[in-house]
């Protein structure tokens, strides 16, 4: 790391003084080399030699491997906070009541997001909006799931931004709180199990002298293309040579019917329609198939890295793009093109490349039936080369640690996993080269190798610009590599935590880093990995267990009253009822559900806790100390759930705006309001003391009511005045795929007035939505007798408060049959799969089993549902959780 101090200037680190970042860096090291026995022993500890995590890394700083100076910054940082104080730049009696719910426009465009190609990223600008809401300049927050360190960007922003972002931000706070954001600086821990998301974070969140940063660099690019050129030259049509920007390559395959082989190129491409065929055509008995129909061909040859005779794809380059002057142009590979390739081939890698064998996964070895089971064999033989030389020179430079990042940025973009542009190759613009198929590793039969040359100014360039963007701002973010299940950092000491951690099996994040990880020599131990993955046994049970440990980590270590807000993207409601639970058995309270759209930047309020189709932003907070003294004291008595219930009403939001019209709040609906006090009960191992229906009596008596939600009155004083600047009112959207929702549909539609069922039952069939697999939804009549109350013209009504409660009871006892039913069928010998069942049953006799500490019960009904009615149903899904642990 490179700071803006000169060699002369003392630097102090932890109470210790250096005459230079190199005596510090060495200081550190030895004292990280010394407890590496015994960070060894810690959960997430990466896969390496001693020597090349310590080399990797730039302690006190950052490690790679989990950070033993945590605990020593955070007390350095919260003896900070006095100064802060003495100097009027941090309030003394800061606090959040509410969630930050306002719609959010942010692009990916900004050049600390696009200096890297790591899978997932939040733009900082984003992440700043939260912790100006949630935090107090010298604020502590924490990202557990750090990838590639934006939430340590955001809080450096949060002093010295880029000017054009924080006069959006201004603007913004100017216009919903009438005042500046409270800019100053937050320091940031952010943590990954990765090695290679790590290393990225400690780059951008690195201060840099560019003069001399800028003088290396220039040399070592000097270094590697003048060493690398001849692999990439071609000639001209006049002789004189270019420079090769593409060569496409091509698999050749084999006809099952005449067992000749040849290059698929040939076949696929069509000049004509300007397109790659979806069938080929054998060139000699003439059969036609899709190309799966048709054998790939293997060849012999003797592996020079691994030492053995190994069977590869038989890869032709058929095409090449280069440059002559300052003109692309485009021929087919020449006798100079061929000589040159049959030089490269026997030239001999004189330095270091990873010939690690591809790890076991679900996705790490999809390629070993085509010969590429180790690291080196992504790559073709020219750029293999390139990049040992690029590694080697990058090794000896004096700023190797930054310029590591060109070499990790060229990594994935070098490999026979990029793809042919084909309607760029007919048409034109944009470039040739459509990356690889994200989220895969995936070898296309028409792969396109892109020059190590081509692209070592580009990622310099992206680099420069980067840190150039990071350098306006101020940074103070500490680097761990380690797992979340067992986060090096003491009870209570962070301030807040935004976190994007992974969702299910949307990513196989340690297999994909795999590439990248191998030239690092660190890879990731993925033990702690919190994934659904086959071939690591972990199915989406396993994968909440894991989620749920790290949530509890996270609940440990935030301060009482403080705030969570994660990051969720996957299209799984299965996935996300696991990420619901796993806080709700950590201990959060949700407070706040929003949607974010990174591409479009859009933040809007969703209507359902299943709508699950863009990204999500789920807010939560940790009870106050207050509210957990008071509830001590009346846990046993009903004046315990109205303290929840005050304290919850006092964390939600008051007014939201869409579309310049005032929109409902579902976590202020009556129904998700009982959820999240059966909730919190479960987690702390308690009866849930009240049912639904005495529930909504008491809410009633106690709050007051506007538009189906319930305020404090406080709270509607202000909901009343802000809507009346915004009077429009946008109701719930409800559609009915559960019986829940056709209860909260029947009642909105009965609000108005009373109605026949023939005037109900055409607008019913409407509202019916996709019912989930295994859920029985009952007959609307059903539903309205047990809910509901008809007059004596046979209009069905809402029951007043007294009588809806003697519906209740009279409803759950019919559930609690239904369910005798399921829990006879599921504890018989021989038990098979339920393969229907009534949601509402489950619920009920789950509830009841919890009541009566019956968990064998739960546990064993629960398996013999199907299991997605299980994964999707958050309260079916707590009462599971809790139980499998008791039993």
């Amino acid at each position: 790391m490179f700071t803006q101090d000169t060699q002369q200037d003392k630097i102090t680190v932890l109470g210790k003084t250096f005459n230079s970042e190199d005596e510090r860096r060495e200081y550190f090291r030895n004292e990280l080399r010394s407890i590496l026995p015994e960070l060894k022993q810690m959960e997430g500890f990466p896969i390496g030699e001693d020597e090349d995590i310590i080399k990797l890394s730039d302690p006190p700083y950052y490690t790679a491997c989990p950070n033993p100076w945590l605990n020593d910054f955070i007390a350095e940082w919260e003896d900070g906070k006095k100064q802060l104080l003495l100097e009027g730049k941090r309030v003394s009696d800061f606090e959040v009541d509410e969630p930050y719910a306002s719609d959010v426009s942010v692009g990916k465009s900004n050049p600390v997001y696009t200096a890297h190609t790591y899978h997932t990223k939040v733009p900082h600008p984003a992440i700043m909006r939260y912790i100006l809401h949630y935090t107090n300049p010298g604020d502590i927050i924490l990202d557990g799931f750090g990838g590639t360190g934006m939430t340590g960007v955001a809080c450096g922003g949060c002093e010295t931004s880029d000017n054009k972002i924080k006069l959006d931000i201004s603007n913004e706070w100017k216009a919903k709180y009438n005042r500046e954001p409270n800019w100053g600086k937050r320091h940031a821990i952010c943590q990954d199990l990765s090695p290679i998301a790590t290393y990225i974070t400690s780059v951008y969140n690195s201060k840099v002298d560019f003069d001399e940063l800028i003088k290396e660099s220039n040399s070592v690019i000097e270094e590697i293309k003048s060493r690398c050129k001849w692999m990439y030259e071609t000639k001209h049509d006049n002789g004189q040579l270019g420079r090769i920007a593409y060569v496409v390559w091509s698999n050749s395959i084999i006809c099952q019917n005449c067992s000749t082989d040849f290059v698929y190129w040939s076949s696929a491409l069509n000049r004509e329609e300007k397109t790659i065929n979806d069938f080929v055509k054998c060139p000699k008995c003439g059969v036609e198939g899709k190309r799966s129909d048709f054998d790939t061909l293997l060849k012999s040859d003797f592996d020079v890295v691994l030492g053995d005779t190994i069977k590869s794809k038989h890869l032709t380059p058929v095409l090449i793009k280069y440059k002559y002057g300052n003109k692309g142009f485009e021929k087919e590979p020449d006798e100079f093109d061929l000589k040159n390739l049959e030089k490269i081939n026997n030239t001999k890698i004189g330095d270091w490349v990873p010939s690690y064998r591809m790890p076991s996964g679900d996705e790490a070895r999809r390629n070993d039936k085509e010969g590429v089971t180790n690291v080196h064999h992504f790559y073709t033989k020219r750029n293999l080369l390139a990049l040992s030389i690029a590694n080697q020179v990058i090794e000896e430079s004096n700023c190797s640690h930054i310029l590591k990042f060109i070499l990790t940025g060229m990594v994935v973009r070098s490999t026979l996993m990029n793809r042919m542009h084909v309607r760029n190759y007919f048409f034109g613009g944009g470039g040739w080269n459509a990356g690889h198929l994200k989220g895969t590793l995936y070898i296309p039969p028409l792969p396109m190798e892109t020059s190590i040359l081509e692209q070592l100014d580009d990622k310099f360039k992206g680099l420069i610009k980067a840190l150039r963007f990071m350098n306006r701002q101020s940074t103070s973010t500490i680097t761990s590599t380690g797992s979340t299940t067992k986060l090096p950092v003491g009870d209570e000491s962070i301030d807040y935590i935004f976190t994007d951690p992974p969702f299910g099996a949307n990513i196989m994040y340690s297999e994909l880093n795999f590439l990248w990880e191998s030239w690092l020599k660190v890879i990731t131990n993925n033990s702690d990995e919190a994934i659904c993955n086959k071939t690591q046994n972990k199915n989406l049970l396993q994968y909440q267990n894991l989620i749920t440990h790290c949530f509890k980590e996270y609940f440990r270590v935030l301060k009482k009253g403080k705030w969570i807000t994660i990051e969720f993207s996957n299209t799984s409601a299965a996935v996300w009822n696991s990420i619901q639970t796993a806080l709700l058995n950590s201990g959060f309270v949700i407070a706040n559900t929003s949607a974010l759209d990174k591409k479009q930047g859009g933040m809007r309020s969703i209507t359902t806790a299943t709508a699950v189709r863009q990204d999500l932003i789920i807010t939560c907070y940790k009870p106050s100390s207050e509210f957990d003294e008071k509830f001590k004291q009346h846990q046993n008595t009903d004046v315990a759930v109205w303290d929840f219930v005050e304290e919850h009403l006092h964390h939600l939001p008051i007014h939201l705006v869409k579309e310049n019209a005032t929109t409902a709040i579902i976590e202020r609906s009556p129904k998700i309001l009982f959820d999240r006090l059966i909730a919190f009960y479960v987690q702390k191992g308690l009866p849930v003391p009240i049912d639904a229906g005495k529930f909504q009596e008491g809410l009633r008596e106690r709050f007051i009511e506007r538009d189906g939600m319930f305020f404090s009155n406080e709270q509607v004083q202000e909901y009343d005045k802000k809507k009346a600047e915004a009077p429009s009112f946008i109701q719930l959207s409800i559609l009915v795929s559960s019986e829940q929702d056709g209860v909260y549909w029947l009642k909105n539609l009965l609000k108005e007035k009373s109605l026949t069922y023939q005037d109900i039952q055409p607008q019913w069939m409407q509202a019916l939505a996709g019912v989930r697999k295994g859920d029985v939804i009952p007959e609307l009549a059903t539903i309205l007798d047990e809910n509901f109350l008809k007059d004596n013209e046979g209009k069905w009504y809402l029951p007043d408060p007294e009588n809806e409660a003697d519906l209740e009871k009279l409803r759950n006892k019919r559930l609690l049959k239904q369910f005798e039913d399921y829990k006879s069928q599921a504890t018989t010998a021989r038990a098979k799969k339920i393969k229907e069942v009534r949601v509402d049953a489950l619920r009920a006799g789950f509830k009841q089993c919890y009541q009566d500490k019956d968990f064998p019960t739960i546990v064993a009904v629960g398996d013999k549902i199907p299991n997605n009615l299980l994964m999707e149903d958050e309260v079916l899904l707590q009462f599971y959780d809790i139980a499998s642990s008791r039993v």
